[in-house]
């Protein structure tokens, strides 16, 4: 499990799509501390397995099913990507609970900066918009947000969220990972079937 507070930006310093698909991700001496082959890590919100360590490089393998639903097929070696560690019994969660399994990408359709705040407006699959409400919890890339408006997804970004993840970076046309909140999906199934 994630909170959706990411720890920074780190780069992609290898891939390989040759057999299967492998990349590595740089990390810094605080993340790489106690890290273990198995453990998870949430790598632009989508949860990963480490298979290898090398130095500071963290390896992952990803399958053709989190290809097709996600973003990480995107990736190339430079590019800076979103990471938060696994939780541990104790720590504090300061977004909302979240699996790291990402449920479709959306297409960032506007962005917008006033004083204090950057608007950011995105275009999602429409079997998502049931799971949307104003105030409710998405994970957007990782990152633990409060949705604002529906129609369409929107939210607001304070300027440490722009520094601190690739938010900052993303401009119209830009694809990011989806995550809903675990707890709405249920109400709303369950909802569904009472109706």
């Amino acid at each position: 499990m994630f909170s959706g507070i990411v720890k920074g930006l780190f780069p992609i310093v290898d891939l390989n799509k040759e057999n299967g698909f492998r990349y590595a991700v740089s990390l810094s001496p605080e993340l790489m501390e106690k890290l273990v082959i198995g453990a998870s890590i949430s790598v632009d919100g989508v949860c990963q397995t480490v298979v290898e360590m090398s130095g500071d490089s963290v390896y992952f393998d990803v399958i053709d099913e989190t290809l097709r639903v996600t973003t990480l097929n995107d990736l190339e070696i430079g590019r800076m990507v979103n990471i938060e560690r696994s939780l541990k019994f104790g720590d504090e969660i300061g977004g909302h609970l979240l699996s790291g399994h990402v449920m479709a990408t959306a297409e960032l359709i506007e962005k917008e900066t006033k004083v204090g705040e950057t608007i950011v407006r995105l275009r999602t699959p429409e079997r998502l918009n049931q799971y949307l409400f104003p105030k409710g919890f998405i994970a957007i890339d990782g990152v633990s947000l409060t949705i604002v408006g529906t129609d369409p997804l929107s939210v607001h970004l304070i300027p440490e969220t722009l520094r601190v993840t690739t938010l900052g970076y993303k401009m119209p046309g830009d694809r990011v990972n989806i995550e809903i909140d675990h707890h709405t999906q249920v109400i709303v199934e369950a909802q569904k079937k009472h109706s």
